[in-house]
């Protein structure tokens, strides 16, 4: 090896930690630098490749090596300029940003014109992958002996299943994962560099759902050149897993941060070193499942440096890297690499057949590698009928479910019962439709016997194993919040896994009925055995239109139902016969997918719910209640999302409040025919939530809405065309939140607001109230008032009355989430 060769890689590092820090702390350089960051990464691992191996370059290619050097020295220079110069000189700014980009022109045109990747990554290929494989195959072996020494011999039934993994963790190790992976997981790469290397020391995470990639990126981590330079080659990485030896763990990271190797115990488990010496070492502990394995490990650690991987969140959020699924084109060039030998599809094979399979994976590296592989050699015909399997949710055959489904189930393993029906209650939504977590609190609260707060901490435990992605909405866990507009969503393949472990058994036995894809008609066999009785507590349909014939031949009988989930697209559909006998049915959920709200048939079967607790419409016309003569005498939640009202609660001769006696929370949301909030509403005075939100024409609330005298929670956001308050508002003895953000039409507040002894939350972002209100002193219980800046001196007065007023000065709140829906 030249001396050459071993300065442009140092030369090299360096230069990529002072661009990722111009990258992170110098704005005006940021895209330049970030450019430059993605040229030296994609040249970089060449560079480590010649100077690790050892080989003695020829002449020629060490004047070309040469030439990169002197390039990449000048880039160093320059980048040392740049850090030192002034912000207020900005004549230099912009000579040193002109600079800039004549090194990237330079590094660019080297990589074009001496093609460095290709001809110096041949002359090494042999002696640098031989090497890399016997050092994987060998950390494989040892993991095998460490995993047999640990069990006795009568325990047969675990050697064997540590054989099995072990087996399939040398079949991954020694597969070319880099080329694999290396281009989907490069930005990850650089991200938890870039995070490392910001900081000296600390704990920082790899977090992702079972799968997706986790120990590929840190064993990338680990092998990296820019990394084992910075660490000077001190790496410890180690396997925590499942069912961790946590002794024996603990004895090999003291020997190593210690430098005391081989001992048998840790004689004194207190690592601190006197003066509070930092030590530059990197200890990496893979498939770490829980937080007290990880404090058990880390507990009293010198200032090193820790990359925790798990598939929960275990390391502070904002030193995690949350790794992301492939782009399409990576994840086709994945699959096809377990499946035909080559990253692209061969000529004459269906090139659509392969992306609609590789499209059902979304993503996964393991679901690809796996699909890939058991579909290896098999004829087209075969794969049709795997892809009809996969669009069902079922695995694409048996090696398909034990090498995918059980492998992701295994991140069920620490989750408690009830967490884990939750889990598998995910699967009755669509595919690839958000999740409004409204419903699925909801659906948890009644089925499950859950308080409001345990259901909401279960949503958050099964986003931090990262089972579901929790939207990052600002509302979420605060008090008075409402969650019908905030939503979650679920990776196919773990959707795939709650129906795949739902659908087990007879179809007349099991405890969730769940179509896994919108189809023309209910599934055949759910019809076969209509004389027997369904088990099902949850049912959940997704369909086109349906008429009588539709339904004609499933009638069913479902005494234990509680959850009937009805998902359509249509702009007419008939109810199911069968929901008249369901006698014990809770919460009922109707969501229309099509474009305009559809018209409902047979809704005077809802006489027959007298156990409903919970109703969710969406987008469609809400029946008239002169209909339904019976109460809805359990009723508590109703949901009115999208919808044509059709003055629904204002007819004559109509009582809500006997039909609905006990509702509690009335939700109207982004119905547009809504003009006048009808008066008959305020004589629901069992009503504790109301939200009009979202409904651009309301442009005023009933005078009598004084005999809500049970509402805590009024929300009225987003009405645009609501001027005022009434004054009658100031009557509601137990107001607690008050929601009047983005009514921008409304100036004023009513005079007589300090009556409302009760209330604690005012929200009036983007609410343009210029006048003060002397009676607001009075609000002796006001805690937190949320207001535009511009607006903020009207409460000037109140914060000195009211101790401990905290008046928020908020950020615009305009959304465009509903653009992704």
């Amino acid at each position: 090896m030249d001396v050459t060769d071993f300065f442009t890689g140092e030369i090299a590092t360096e230069l990529l930690k002072q661009l990722i820090f111009i990258s992170a702390k110098a704005w005006k350089y940021k895209n330049i630098a970030d450019r430059l960051i993605t040229q030296i990464e994609t040249i970089q691992p060449t560079i480590h490749e010649i100077q690790y191996s050892g080989v003695e370059l020829p002449a020629h290619r060490q004047t070309q090596i040469g030439m990169l050097f002197t390039t990449l020295e000048k880039g160093k220079k320059l980048t040392d300029k740049v850090l030192s110069s002034r912000r207020w000189n900005m004549y230099r700014q912009y000579t040193l940003a002109r600079k800039m980009e004549k090194l990237e022109k330079s590094i660019a045109d080297f990589m074009k014109n001496q093609i460095l990747a290709h001809i110096l990554a041949d002359v090494h290929q042999l002696r640098a992958n031989a090497d890399v494989r016997f050092d994987r195959v060998e950390r494989s072996i040892t993991g095998l002996e460490e995993q047999l020494g640990s069990m006795k011999i009568g325990e047969g039934g675990m050697i064997r299943e540590a054989m099995k993994m072990a087996e399939a963790t040398m079949e991954i190790e020694t597969s070319d994962d880099c080329e694999k992976f290396g281009v989907g997981l490069e930005i990850g790469k650089r991200k938890v560099k870039k995070m490392m290397f910001n900081a000296e020391g600390g704990m920082f995470g790899i977090s992702g759902m079972g799968g997706v990639g986790k120990t590929t990126l840190a064993r990338d981590l680990e092998r990296d050149g820019e990394v084992r330079c910075y660490f000077e080659d001190r790496i410890l990485f180690l396997t925590v897993s499942q069912s961790p030896l946590v002794e024996e763990l603990r004895t090999r990271i003291w020997g190593f941060l210690t430098g005391c190797e081989g001992v048998i115990h840790v004689p004194d488990w207190n690592l601190q070193y006197n003066g509070g010496v930092k030590t530059k070492k990197l200890v990496i502990l893979d498939d770490v499942w829980t937080r007290k394995a990880l404090d058990s490990l880390i507990s009293n650690l010198p200032s090193c440096t820790i990359l925790v991987v798990s598939r929960s969140k275990l390391a502070d959020p904002n030193a995690t890297y949350d790794v992301e699924v492939l782009r399409e084109d990576e994840a086709i060039s994945l699959f096809c690499l377990c499946a035909f030998g080559q990253k692209s599809v061969p000529p004459g094979f269906d090139k659509e057949l392969v992306k609609k399979i590789a499209g059902e994976c979304k993503g996964l590296p393991l679901a690809l590698k796996v699909t890939g592989a058991s579909l290896k050699d098999r004829p087209e015909m075969y794969w049709k009928g795997a892809l009809l399997r996969l669009s069902k949710g079922e695995p694409a055959d048996e090696t398909h479910e034990s090498r995918l489904l059980h492998h992701m189930e295994a991140s069920l393993t620490d989750l408690d019962e009830t967490a884990r029906e939750c889990f598998l209650d995910l699967g009755a939504f669509p595919e690839d439709r958000k999740i409004p977590v409204d419903i699925l609190i909801n659906m948890w609260i009644e089925i499950h016997d859950l308080d409001e707060e345990v259901a909401f901490a279960t949503l958050v435990d099964l986003s931090h194993k990262n089972l579901l992605t929790l939207g990052k909405d600002p509302r979420l866990g605060s008090t008075y919040a409402s969650y019908y507009d905030v939503f979650v969503t679920q990776h196919d393949v773990l959707r795939d896994l709650a129906l795949h472990l739902s659908s087990k058994g007879k179809v007349n036995r099991r405890k969730r009925l769940l179509m896994p894809k919108r189809e023309e008609k209910l599934p055949k066999t759910w019809g076969k055995n209509c004389d027997e009785e369904y088990n099902a507590e949850i049912v959940s349909i997704h369909t086109w239109e349906m008429d009588d014939m539709g339904w004609s031949d499933f009638d069913m009988d479902f005494p234990k139902a509680e959850i009937l989930m009805l998902n359509f697209s249509s702009d007419k559909y008939v109810l199911p016969p069968f929901l008249s006998k369901m006698t014990r049915l809770k919460v009922l959920v109707i969501i229309n997918n099509g474009m305009s709200p559809a018209v409902l048939r047979d809704f005077s079967m809802f006489a027959n719910l007298s156990k409903l607790r919970s109703l969710w419409l969406e987008r469609v016309h809400v029946p008239e209640l002169y209909n339904t003569t019976i109460p809805m005498k359990h009723l508590h939640k109703m949901s009115l999302i999208l919808c044509k009202i059709n003055n629904s609660f204002d007819q004559t001769g109509v009582d809500v409040s006997t039909i609905f006696p006990k509702l509690g929370d009335l939700t109207i949301d982004h119905c547009d025919d809504l003009v006048t909030l009808p008066s008959s509403i305020c004589g629901m005075t069992s009503l504790n939530s109301l939200s009009i939100t979202n409904c651009p024409r309301v442009s005023e609330l009933p005078k009598n809405l004084s005999k809500l005298q049970a509402l805590e929670l009024l929300r009225l956001y987003a009405c645009p065309e609501l001027k005022a308050l009434p004054v009658e508002i100031c009557e509601l003895p137990q107001l607690k939140y008050l929601d009047i953000s983005q009514c921008v039409s409304m100036s004023c507040l009513p005079d007589d607001i300090g009556k409302l002894k009760t209330l604690e939350k005012i929200d009036m972002r983007e609410c343009y109230i210029s006048g003060r209100v002397r009676s607001a002193v009075s609000l002796e219980s006001l805690r937190h008032v949320i207001c535009d800046k511009d607006v903020a001196f009207i409460w000037e007065e109140v914060e000195r009355a009211v101790p401990g007023l905290k008046i928020e000065a908020a950020e615009k709140c305009f959304s465009l989430d509903w653009l992704d829906e």
